[in-house]
């Protein structure tokens, strides 16, 4: 056998060994490198929601889930915003000055930014518990001033149809307004709020 032949194989056999060792290290480390991403769930957790409002009747309300929180989308009718607009109702924050209780877009006296829709995490900001919807008038155990709103079972927190809180009740602030931008007219996407559309 001639030293050329030897010297072939040898430098074959280490181009073979070198390369086999680099595809099995590239084999070890896509796995390794991917369990550091978040799983699917996860992703799916923090991800907007898009939700069909087409079917939500005027007057009435829906609640989907977002990043495991309830969302509560109350579609008010012209008497409700009405009804909301003449109330006399003492508000601890009336005029939403609280800014991490929702975005500057919703940061006005309906805390939306189609008054016909309000969109608020249905978690009352006392305990956490999650509040009822009493939409009727002046019902007997939450007196003549009551005009609908809001009331959390758990502590007997107010909330009004923006979600402000009544003044005297145990939750601090009001209820929180989501992220959230409108895609067409019957679209609503949940936790995105770039390039809200009116």
């Amino acid at each position: 056998m001639s030293e050329d032949n030897g010297l072939s194989r040898r430098r074959f056999l280490s181009v073979a060994t070198s390369i086999t060792g680099a595809v099995g290290a590239v084999a070890v480390a896509v796995p390794f490198l991917s369990s550091w991403q978040p799983s699917a769930r996860a992703r799916a957790l923090g991800a907007p929601v898009e939700v069909d409002l087409s079917k939500l009747e005027m007057g009435s309300m829906m609640r989907v889930v977002w990043r495991g929180k309830p969302i509560s989308i109350l579609r008010r009718s012209p008497e409700m915003l009405e009804r909301m607009a003449d109330s006399n109702a003492d508000l601890r924050d009336p005029d939403s000055e609280v800014v991490d209780q929702q975005p500057d877009y919703a940061a006005n006296k309906t805390r939306s930014v189609r008054p016909e829709f309000l969109i608020v995490i249905s978690s009352c900001t006392h305990l956490g518990c999650v509040p009822v919807n009493r939409f009727e008038v002046a019902p007997a155990d939450l007196g003549p001033d009551w005009v609908g709103g809001f009331f959390c079972p758990c502590h007997g927190s107010k909330f009004d149809l923006a979600g402000r809180v009544y003044a005297g009740v145990p939750a601090p602030t009001n209820l929180e307004v989501p992220p959230h931008r409108f895609v067409g007219d019957t679209t609503l996407l949940i936790g995105l709020d770039t390039e809200v559309a009116a």
